[in-house]
């Protein structure tokens, strides 16, 4: 199946062979049609598949089979001079046919790019991103526009909302896209007070990386008669992603090691990701000393800065890119091809959405983690949940002291390493490499809960890594 057989308008046609886009994914050809029919979808799938645009094409074509809908002149268009005083005209709210909601900033620009790209042949509609960190006057200019799309988080769009700037009366679309993300991040108050500001007649396209549980109950309560499509699991395998695993003694040797893969020629671009928003700094700055080109991202950061970090990056300029988890949320860079875990998440979900920001349109990927001796039980989750076992690797020079047991397979639940004496296998006890590493690192927290840091104590003085902080510092 092409995207010619599922009935698309010419126009959206166009814009897609013009992108390089011929077949859809399998999620496209599974939800295109049925929205296209106007029906309300719950679909499961998870990142990287194509979502936005198995939302967003059916959206598309039926506002270029649609007549745009007279409306009143804009303030802007009432000519040139400015009314002072009582004269001045008020702020007409504005009134999108679509409204798709994101759980981040990333993600929501990530959306309205692709949404100008895939609509670029519709002159008469206009996709406006709403977010927060976004200066007021410049989305008030936005809102003034009419947009016939908005793109929106949750927060911000309510403050619109209570504003009296948005009025929701012409809505005929309402898109949640990762709605676990939202609802992970506490934005469910927000979403229902948003829904119930929205038409009962609108049609509901709800996404997400699981419909069990919360997600479910919110999908069923937003929906009628929704189709629920499931997307094959196997998708979460990543197979054009090859996944490894070096196991690390302390932050010392991490740090080490990391620069050390970094310096691989085959690079083009990569993705390190952090558990905080001070390690993604930390990492980012030893990464620039060593001579590495490197800039982090966060939640700390301005959108401002955020914007021009991303756009550096898909220009080529930024080489690594050294983010946590909710601020890499929805980066879509074609030329990332490695992602290193420097701090594995907390949730098996989130590494398939960490190792799916490389490998995207069907390109090869290499995903890296560094691991502490005490996270096995974490990488026992990942595993299970890919269904994948992840091999374990050792750089030669960069030996752990616990070596991993190689040529049989793990059994469930073991290790994949076992102990050993042989301190010679690292470097020298109290040598630092001064290009990334150096002896006044910042320490971890709760160093002494760590179970192997008398194993690891004496080799770099660094702290174990399976002692860091908590993750909700993000």
């Amino acid at each position: 199946m092409n995207f010619a057989e599922i009935g698309l308008h010419p126009a959206i046609l166009k814009a897609l062979t013009d992108s390089g886009y011929s077949e859809p994914t399998p999620v496209q050809q599974q939800a295109i049609p049925p929205a296209i029919e106007g029906r309300d979808l719950m679909v499961s799938s998870q990142t990287g598949s194509g979502k936005t645009a198995a939302f967003m094409l059916p959206a598309l074509h039926r506002f270029a089979l649609q007549e745009r809908p007279a409306a009143a002149p804009r303030p802007s268009e009432r000519g040139s001079a400015r009314p002072r005083g009582h004269d001045r005209q008020r702020f007409q709210a504005a009134q999108p046919r679509m409204l798709v909601l994101t759980p981040t900033r990333e993600l929501a620009l990530q959306v309205t790019a692709a949404t100008e790209k895939y609509g670029r042949q519709l002159h008469h509609v206009r996709a406006v991103a709403i977010l927060g960190g976004m200066p007021y006057p410049k989305q008030m200019e936005l809102l003034g526009r009419n947009p016939e799309i908005l793109v929106a988080t949750p927060g911000r769009l309510i403050d619109h909302m209570s504003s009296g700037k948005i009025d929701f009366s012409q809505l005929q679309i309402l898109v949640l896209d990762e709605a676990d993300r939202m609802l992970d991040m506490g934005f469910i108050e927000d979403i229902e007070r948003i829904v119930a500001a929205t038409p009962g007649s609108r049609q509901t396209l709800l996404f997400s990386a699981t419909l069990d549980g919360t997600v479910g109950e919110l999908a069923q309560r937003m929906t009628r008669a929704a189709l629920r499509i499931q997307v094959d699991a196997t998708s979460a395998r990543h197979d054009n992603i090859e996944q490894r695993m070096h196991f690390v003694d302390d932050l010392a040797h991490k740090n080490r090691l990391l620069d050390h893969l970094l310096r691989d020629a085959t690079i083009d671009q990569a993705l390190v990701f952090t558990a905080t928003k001070r390690d993604a700094d930390t990492v980012s700055d030893r990464l620039n000393v060593a001579g590495l080109n490197a800039a982090a991202l966060h939640g700390d950061m301005h959108q401002g800065a955020r914007n021009r970090t991303l756009a550096a990056m898909r220009r080529g300029q930024v080489r690594i890119l050294v983010a946590t988890d909710v601020a890499a949320r929805g980066i879509d860079v074609p030329t990332i091809t490695h992602v290193f875990n420097y701090d594995l998440p907390k949730f098996a979900e989130d590494y398939v959405h960490r190792i799916g920001r490389t490998g995207r349109a069907g390109r090869n990927g290499l995903a890296i983690s560094l691991v502490h001796h005490a996270e096995h039980f974490n990488v026992r989750k990942i595993e299970r949940f890919t269904k994948q076992p992840i091999p374990v690797e050792i750089v030669i020079g960069h030996e752990p002291t616990r070596r991993p047991i190689a040529g049989k397979p793990r059994p469930a639940g073991k290790p994949a390493w076992k102990g050993s004496d042989n301190r010679g296998l690292g470097q020298p006890a109290g040598r630092t490499d001064n290009r990334f590493s150096k002896p006044s690192a910042p320490k971890r927290d709760g160093a002494g809960r760590a179970p192997y840091h008398e194993a690891a104590k004496g080799s770099h003085g660094g702290v174990a890594s399976g002692s860091r902080r908590t993750y909700g510092d993000r």
